[in-house]
């Protein structure tokens, strides 16, 4: 039987679906993907120019490392630094320039945030290669989540007061979360299966009565419960998982699930291929 997906319930950074038909090791594989394997841009190389918070340099570029960057379409938006054929470093292909300059004259607490970042033309022409498609990216790709917009928060980078000054420049590049977890899209999934515990994976760990300190979540209505005479199955397998899939705004919900099946589909049919 073909594999089925049944979405229970969409918003833009976040997805509740059914997977059928699958074994575990495919579903597990699938969570596996979504947190580490779906390319994204970060900031990975930033240059301190001024700074005279109270914070120092490394607390200060961790967190703008963390910032989640719109990363949509990013396969064919940007190139991996190591894949690119630029001369020096890093060229307009395979990297984008963010930079943060804010000083504080106003005796005032000031929030530094993620909306002061802003996107710079690069200064390193890159090399197009003959027959390759121009670099196609969103309006907004490369720009922190949410940026200006006035119904999503801006991350807090530091405070500062009057006379303290922050002023960087930051090199935002391609990668996965294999690499580092500032490349991953998903900030959380969960992943069930066999909610009424018919196979006996899990051992409820209890003081008087089981069923009453561990109650079923909303999955165990998608199942039916187990019978008291009902003899145990060694050969049964579960085939039916739960997901719940919570981005950080850099890829939407409905692409991060797109991508994992169309990876999916492609690992099939090369399969197939070679198996023929």
């Amino acid at each position: 039987m073909d594999p089925v997906l049944r979405i229970r319930e969409y918003q833009r950074d976040r997805v509740n679906f059914v997977l059928e038909n699958v074994d575990l090791a495919m579903a597990n594989s699938l969570r596996r993907v979504m947190m580490a394997d779906l390319p994204t841009v970060a900031i990975d190389l930033v240059v301190v120019e001024a700074n005279t918070t109270v914070l120092p340099d490394e607390f200060i570029v961790h967190r703008l490392g963390m910032v989640p960057l719109v990363s949509t379409n990013c396969d064919a938006a940007i190139r991996y630094t190591r894949d690119c054929n630029c001369e020096g470093e890093s060229c307009e292909f395979c990297s984008m320039i963010l930079t943060l300059h804010v000083k504080c004259n106003e005796s005032i607490t000031m929030d530094v945030t993620s909306n002061h970042l802003e996107l710079q033309p690069h200064p390193e022409k890159g090399i197009e290669e003959a027959g390759e498609e121009p670099v196609r990216r969103t309006e907004n790709f490369g720009l922190p989540v949410g940026k200006n917009d006035p119904d999503v928060d801006p991350i807090l980078i530091c405070k500062i007061r009057k006379g303290q000054e922050l002023k960087v420049k930051c090199q935002v590049k391609k990668g996965i979360a294999k690499e580092h977890a500032k490349w991953s899209p998903c900030s959380a999934v969960a992943f069930e299966y066999d909610p009424h515990n018919k196979l006996r994976h899990t051992s409820y760990w209890y003081e008087t009565d089981e069923k009453a300190e561990w109650p079923l979540g909303e999955n165990a209505r998608e199942e039916e419960p187990s019978r008291e005479d009902e003899l145990f199955d060694f050969n049964a397998k579960p085939n039916k998982f739960y997901f719940d899939v919570e981005t950080d705004g850099s890829l939407g919900a409905q692409e991060v699930v797109m991508k994992v099946c169309d990876t999916f589909a492609s690992s099939e049919n090369v399969a197939d291929e070679r198996s023929t």
